[in-house]
């Protein structure tokens, strides 16, 4: 399966989101043979709960694997610090992700610790997370728009 596809699928899962009212982030990981092992959205807003984001939600659909080095996890906006720490923490192998314009997140950081990063500059992606923060800023800068950490 190509990048593009894969993306594909994590962006549906935002649109989702930002169809419920939440923060239009999606995810999804898959094998390294290309199947889906998990997607999901970020549900901050419509589960009450900040530590749903598409990136996570997508990880626990994804259920236990005995390694996840030659996982691939694709994301329609760079990872903030808590998903980076995630993909840390499991040495997820390669990431995916559909647009940093709107958010840099953590991505060198993430490369020096070896994990392969692929930027696609998705239009798609970055359309839909640009007009969310100016639907919502309040939503927006109350998590990740704020930060301002290196």
């Amino acid at each position: 399966m190509k990048h593009e596809a894969m993306l594909t699928i994590a962006y549906e899962e935002a649109r989702m989101g930002f169809a419920e009212g939440g923060v239009p982030v999606g995810a999804a990981l898959f094998a390294a043979d290309g199947r889906l092992l998990g997607r999901g959205r970020n549900r901050r807003v419509q589960d009450n709960d900040p530590s749903v984001h598409g990136e996570t939600d997508a990880f626990r659909k994804a259920g236990r694997q005995k390694t996840y080095r030659d996982k691939i996890l694709v994301t329609t906006l760079a990872p903030c610090w808590y998903c980076s720490g995630l993909i840390r923490q499991f040495n997820i192998g390669t990431v995916v992700v559909g647009e940093s314009a709107n958010f840099a997140g953590h991505l060198d950081w993430l490369r020096a610790a070896g994990v392969n990063i692929i930027e696609l500059h998705d239009p798609a992606c970055t359309a839909l997370m640009r007009q969310f923060i100016q639907q919502s800023p309040d939503i927006w800068f109350e998590d990740i728009g704020e930060c301002d950490c290196d």
